[in-house]
């Protein structure tokens, strides 16, 4: 299928930072997408959490399979708009491998615990530390040497950075919009965890139909539909249809409101594109309104259920207590990061080594070197 003329064409990448011949079959951003999926930090994604623990079930998402569910939505929406599809797959399979164990209640805890120290936990920049230094997989460049658009995508994606705050990110064109494609990312993140979300709450029984039907209208509406067409089917199928349907409706509007807003824009190049003087990906103010709600819905009867709740405090006071040890015995962690904090900050060294672990190594170095019982009392 032929490119839209604003599309990101492969053709045109500023390249990588290390140059190499190009392949015989596979474009650049192909190859970045198959690099991501080799990397250490894509596999560990499988045993981070992304709402549930492996104790409630094995049916849950956790932080691969969420990956798996954004990188198909990439797919479909980059592909309705005529954008590059290679180049929205590897962001997407990109774009989560900087968090820490336990999804975002760990990202906030290293965040607190790196504040006293002048420094911030951010997991897209974590992202990009992972795939510019920690991957050591070729003899001739360390990192992925990924092309500079995926680069700048795990950048920028979800948001702007001021040039004066972050100098360290000048070569990322921060006074610029990032391609279509890096701009949708954030959008079909959001449509893939709050539409995942919605089913892995109801599986847990956390969340009901009523329940559901009664805080998010969007859902409500689409389940009434199914009923009565379906008034005899089993409540799982048709609560299954209605999360369909409300993913399909944002997906939808993404794709319809994203190509409006190119046109009224005039934009005919991924330069105009970068010039905009505003992202131009992103729902219409109806299906925004509408995914806001959803939002506050599962903050407040999901998120902060207290099973949910005591799950998340006990896994962060492990992680602060195991920070905390680090910080103390630096010679506790592996050869390699112990050199690494004589010659460099041990507070960033420790950051980096907890934020690369599972849930359940991090749980299992907790209990052996604090001793705090057994593995279960730990998590």
């Amino acid at each position: 299928m032929a490119l839209a003329s604003y599309a990101m064409d492969v053709s045109n990448s500023r390249g990588r930072r290390y140059p190499e011949a190009p392949h015989p079959y596979r474009n650049a951003y192909a190859r970045d997408r198959d690099r991501v999926i080799h990397s250490r930090a894509f596999r560990r994604l499988e045993a981070k959490t992304q709402v549930f623990t492996t104790r409630y079930s094995d049916h849950f998402r956790n932080r691969l399979t969420h990956t798996l569910e954004v990188s198909q939505i990439a797919r479909t929406v980059a592909g309705a708009l005529g954008l590059n599809t290679d180049l929205a797959e590897a962001l997407s399979l990109a774009h989560d491998i900087g968090h820490p164990p336990f999804g975002h209640a760990g990202e906030r805890k290293l965040d607190e615990l790196l504040r006293p120290h002048g420094e911030r936990f951010n997991h897209n920049l974590q992202a990009l530390r992972i795939v510019e230094e920690f991957e050591q997989r070729y003899l001739d460049f360390p990192g992925l040497n990924l092309t500079f658009e995926v680069r700048e995508g795990i950048v920028k994606h979800s948001r702007d950075y001021d040039a004066a705050k972050f100098p360290e990110l000048a070569e990322y064109l921060l006074d610029e919009r990032p391609p279509l494609e890096a701009q949708l990312i954030d959008f079909v993140d959001e449509i893939a965890y709050n539409s995942a979300d919605l089913d892995d709450g109801y599986e847990s029984k956390l969340l009901d139909i009523e329940m559901i039907c009664a805080g998010v209208p969007l859902f409500a509406g689409f389940y009434r539909e199914v009923h009565r067409a379906h008034p005899g089917a089993r409540d799982k199928l048709k609560f299954n249809e209605a999360v369909k349907r409300t993913l399909d409706r944002m997906a939808t509007d993404l794709i319809e409101n994203t190509r409006m807003q190119v046109a009224e824009s005039g934009a005919r190049t991924v330069e105009d594109i970068r010039r905009a003087s505003r992202r131009l990906a992103g729902f219409s103010l109806k299906v925004a309104t509408e995914n806001a709600t959803l939002k506050k819905f599962l903050h407040t009867r999901l998120y902060n259920h207290p099973s949910i709740v005591a799950d998340r405090e006990r896994s962060v006071d492990a992680l602060a207590q195991l920070f905390a040890y680090y910080l103390e015995h630096p010679e506790a962690m592996p050869k390699s990061y112990t050199e690494l904090a004589q010659r460099n900050p041990p507070h960033r060294v420790v950051s980096d080594y907890i934020a690369g672990m599972t849930d359940h190594f991090l749980l299992r170095q907790y209990t052996e070197l604090l001793g705090a019982g057994s593995a279960r009392s730990a998590d």
